[in-house]
């Protein structure tokens, strides 16, 4: 566990992420969700489960993310949290079906999972403009130290400052606890498939947090 001390520095540290360093970026989100229960559900094979989501992370930076550069990492890549901007989180569907193949390749057998996954999430998607956080994440040695929300508040400040609400889906109640600190709402219990373990939609409106 990365001592307080050094945790402050790293936090400091906090800036958008560039587009060479997806790899890395991949990388820090890879480390900060492979125990995630969501996660867990869509692949359950515990051995690979850190390779195959490190690189559908890489693929979606790549291909998605990144391009609207609201990316943000630490100097040691500690973590990431991935935002999208209002208006731009809905996928048009000629583009969605361009990432099939990839999406296909990375996931192999549990490709049927995730896109029950990924209809699940955008089911009740608000259509209320927002900022859309569908990512973030601490690598383990540095969770409990304060970089979740360093990492968060880049895009929650300016929330404040657009008047512009924002929007998540907790996959782990101790996330679901860490958002509730920042201002987010619980608007409804979900589960991404038969099996699933719960997950949150949460709404934060400007002004609470």
């Amino acid at each position: 566990m990365v001592d307080i001390a050094t945790a402050v520095q790293e936090a400091g540290t906090v800036r958008k992420a560039r587009a060479d360093e997806a790899p890395r970026v991949a990388a820090a989100l890879a480390l900060a969700f492979e125990d995630d229960p969501a996660f867990s559900w869509v692949v359950p094979d515990d051995v690979r489960r850190r390779a195959i989501i490190e690189r559908s992370f890489r693929f979606l930076l790549k291909r998605v993310w990144l391009s609207q550069d609201e990316t943000y990492t630490t100097a040691s890549f500690a973590g990431a949290a991935v935002w999208e901007r209002p208006g731009e989180w809905k996928m048009p569907v000629l583009r969605q079906l361009a990432l099939l193949p990839g999406m296909g390749r990375i996931y192999g057998r549990h490709s049927a999972r995730g896109m029950r996954a990924i209809v699940a999430l955008e089911s009740n998607h608000p259509d209320a403009e927002h900022y859309y956080l569908p990512f973030i994440g601490v690598a383990p040695e540095w969770q409990g130290r304060g970089l979740g929300a360093a990492l968060l508040a880049p895009i929650l400040d300016r929330c404040e400052r657009e008047a512009m609400p924002a929007y998540l889906e907790a996959s782990s109640p101790r996330n679901r606890i860490l958002y509730e600190r920042h201002g987010f709402s619980v608007t409804e219990e979900f589960r991404l498939g038969r099996g699933s373990p719960p997950l949150w939609r949460m709404w934060r409106q400007p002004g609470v947090g």
